[in-house]
């Protein structure tokens, strides 16, 4: 049988160990293709290069397949897969990360790594998008591999009915004391946000922003809720932002604001 095609990328950069992490992963089960980013491009969200030109770069990181850097966002990095890497091949499943770092709850809104993999979902390709929460560049990939290996495997046999895209996110623990996965909803979270004020060396002010996550959602069938109860958490997402329960209250908004020609 024909293997299927498998597209990673991911916001990390093209030297990320969770990147390697995940196409150990993704070669078990397919032909692979890297198209990433050649330096950082993390909190990107779906971010697009129009300004200035893309530079598309072969390289010679992985042994036994074809990877190229882009100069670009995550988002720059699928369209180039797509459009020019792949041209008229059309990969069966498009996997980002794995995210050194959380991308539960609202941070979804600012992932590059999930922002990549809706990318490809945009266009009809089922998509995965992996984090494990652990910010270290040194950090443990086994349990994320595991569990990356299994929901590829699955998503493979199955498809995905109903949405394109997934979002999951592995607790810091190792293998032997992750409880299992848990698909569930998006936890509704916020940034608290902070700006730290300096000088540069000139005297002039500069600001660089901190903070930190709040989540106020104690549902137990959160992503939120299952990491923190030590499971990984599947979320399907998409990338349609319509609240569809507030329709009906508005319907009345029709009615009350009469539309007036603008020369009346």
């Amino acid at each position: 049988m024909k293997k299927p095609l498998i597209l990673v990328t991911n916001d990390d950069g093209i030297a990320a160990p969770g990147l390697r992490a995940l196409v150990e992963v993704a070669r078990a089960f397919g032909e692979v293709v890297v198209v990433a980013p050649d330096s950082p491009q993390s909190a990107q969200g779906h971010a697009i290069t129009i300004a200035e030109p893309l530079r598309l770069n072969k390289v010679e990181v992985f042994e036994d397949f074809d990877a190229w850097e882009c100069s670009g966002t995550p988002v720059d990095c699928v369209k180039l897969a797509r459009h020019v890497v792949l041209k008229d091949r059309v990969p069966d499943l498009c996997l980002s990360g794995i995210n050194h770092g959380s991308n539960a709850s609202i941070n979804i809104l600012y992932s590059g790594t999930l922002s990549a993999a809706m990318e490809a979902s945009l266009e009809g390709i089922p998509s995965v998008g992996f984090s494990l929460l652990d910010y270290g560049w040194d950090a443990d990939f086994t349990a994320a591999r595991h569990y990356a290996a299994r929901i590829v495997e699955w998503v493979l046999a199955h498809g995905l009915d109903g949405c394109k895209l997934l979002n999951v996110n592995v607790p810091k623990l190792p293998l032997s004391q992750i409880k299992g996965l848990r698909v569930c909803r998006q936890a509704e979270g916020r940034w608290v946000e902070d700006f730290m004020e300096a000088r540069d060396p000139r005297g002039e002010p500069y600001y660089w922003l901190t903070g930190r996550f709040e989540c106020n959602d104690d549902g137990e069938d959160t992503d939120v809720g299952a990491l923190m109860r030590g499971y990984v958490s599947v979320v399907p997402s998409g990338h349609d932002l319509t609240v569809h329960a507030a329709i009906p209250a508005l319907k009345a908004m029709e009615k009350s604001i009469v539309h007036t020609p603008a020369n009346q």
